[in-house]
């Protein structure tokens, strides 16, 4: 392939893919759903076999393309369509906390870990487990969060109250995942074991293998979450 060649490919799939991508419209690049996914990768491959593969020739290449695009605008139609089809193509959202419990069932079907779901929670602005009343696991990836009513928009903040009581710590932390201790948290806190499984007896929770997860708050209270909550 000369370089006149390889130039005018690369541009042409440039373009013939900027084209497609503005026709798919903007969900193609917003949610990356199972079946986005495998469009964006299928579409990409094509373009980089037309911009840089002798075997494929700028006609079928661009075929190629306008085809596939034209299947993911028909798959997106009947997506809206049939609620069925698109249980099959994008999947359901999944709850993952409910009414302030962590549900470990949803967890494990949405492969997501406590430090990822953690992770989900302050890109919410949610540095605290304690604090969310309902959390879904949204087809796209992203996790939609609904705090408890305490914690909504009006604070004492914006009513000019001041807080009597001042926080012990700056920032929720972890002190118990899945059944397991996490004394390097604890140690930080200069807090010991004693003091965990005094707080989960409080709570009338006999072992820490009984605990899915457990947090001590800003003003030091240690919020608790029990293994096999349900749906």
């Amino acid at each position: 392939m000369n370089i006149p060649e390889l130039l005018v490919r690369i541009i042409l799939a440039f373009l013939v893919l900027f084209i497609l991508a503005r026709i798919m419209g903007r969900k193609e690049i917003s949610q990356m759903t199972f079946f986005n996914f495998v469009s964006a990768i299928a579409i990409g491959t094509i373009a980089g076999s037309l911009a840089t593969s002798q075997n494929l020739s700028i006609r079928n290449g661009i075929l190629a393309l306008v085809g596939w695009a034209l299947f993911t605008l028909v798959m997106g139609f009947i997506d809206i369509k049939s609620k069925g089809a698109r249980k099959v193509t994008t999947g359901n959202p999944v709850i993952v906390i409910k009414d302030g419990k962590i549900m470990e069932n949803s967890l494990r079907k949405t492969r997501l870990d406590i430090g990822s779901l953690n992770a989900l929670l302050r890109q919410k602005n949610v540095f605290s487990m304690a604090d969310v009343s309902y959390a879904i696991f949204e087809t796209s990836g992203k996790l939609s969060v609904m705090k408890k009513e305490i914690n909504q928009p009006v604070t004492k903040g914006d009513m000019n109250v001041l807080s009597t009581t001042p926080n012990t710590y700056p920032i929720a932390t972890e002190v118990i995942s899945d059944g397991v201790l996490n004394n390097k948290n604890l140690a930080k806190l200069n807090l010991d074991r004693e003091w965990v499984e005094s707080q989960i007896n409080n709570a009338n929770v006999d072992y820490l293998s009984q605990v899915f997860y457990a947090e001590v708050q800003q003003d030091g209270t240690l919020f608790i979450d029990k293994k096999d909550d349900y749906m």
